[in-house]
Formats: C-alpha cells, sequence, structure tokens
C-alpha cells in the first residue's frame, strides 16, 4: 500500500514526530521512505515587493540552502538504521507544491517553522491535504 513515503522536514518538532511515524509505518509495509527538506528562495515577490539588490538575495538563498543541509544531517541521524532504502533530497520551491509533485504517500507535521509565512500563505499541511491525490498523514 505505501511503497514510497514522502516526509518533509524543516527542523520544526512536528517534523521530527511525523520522520518517527513515517519509519515505524514504513517498517510494516517495508516502504521507501524519501526525506526532503524544500527551501523557498528569496526573490522581491516573496519579501511583498521590498526592492533588495541581487547579492542579498544570493546571500540570502545561500543561507537557506545551508539550513537545509544541516536538517537533511539531523534526518540521517535520526532514520539510524532503518532497514529499507531512505533517501534524502533538497528541493526548490513553494513547499506545498514540491511536496505534492514527489508524493506517493505523505506523512507530514501538522505546524512547520514557517511562522509569518504561515499566517500570509496558509499551512503548507493544509494546502497538502487539501490538493493531495496521494493518502496523507498529518502529525501533530
Amino acid at each position: 500500500m505505501f511503497k514510497k513515503i514522502l516526509v518533509p522536514v524543516d527542523g520544526s518538532e512536528t517534523a521530527w514526530r511525523a520522520l518517527n511515524n513515517a519509519l515505524e509505518i514504513g517498517k510494516k509495509f517495508e516502504s521507501e521512505i524519501l526525506v526532503v527538506n524544500v527551501i523557498q528562495p528569496y526573490n522581491n515577490a516573496a519579501l511583498l515587493a521590498v526592492p533588495l539588490d541581487h547579492a542579498t538575495i544570493n546571500q540570502g538563498n545561500s543561507e537557506l540552502e545551508k539550513v537545509g543541509d544541516k536538517v537533511l544531517e539531523l534526518a540521517k541521524e535520526m532514520v539510524g538504521s532503518y532497514p529499507h532504502k531512505v533517501e534524502y533530497d533538497m528541493e526548490v520551491g513553494h513547499p506545498s507544491e514540491r511536496i505534492i509533485a514527489l508524493s506517493d504517500a505523505i506523512v507530514l507535521g501538522s505546524r512547520g517553522l514557517s511562522g509569518i509565512a504561515e499566517f500570509f500563505l496558509g499551512s503548507v499541511s493544509s494546502k497538502v491535504s487539501q490538493y493531495a491525490t496521494v493518502p496523507v498523514l498529518i502529525v501533530k
């Protein structure tokens, strides 16, 4: 039933709980796990038309990639000796869109680290559960 389970991680406590739940489900169904961190790069539109120079935007995006790498490293430590295939990937784009595009089944946390962006854009978990055509488990 669950051949491949996608687990988006952003470093939040609910993301780590979702990863633990996905590993337990995956063991029962002998599932492959895809752990993904999605970074949404800065651009002028994302910053509500605040004008920034190109160098500042590139520096911010570089920092986001470094944080994403660290989050994926933490995920590798948590996964440990999972008995089936595990892949790790960093994606660039809008989180809910990338998560939906990559998935066969999704296990994600109910709230991430998005803060004020969540207020304006809506919850990633809400959008994923609304638009995904595959099973979605939201972990609190």
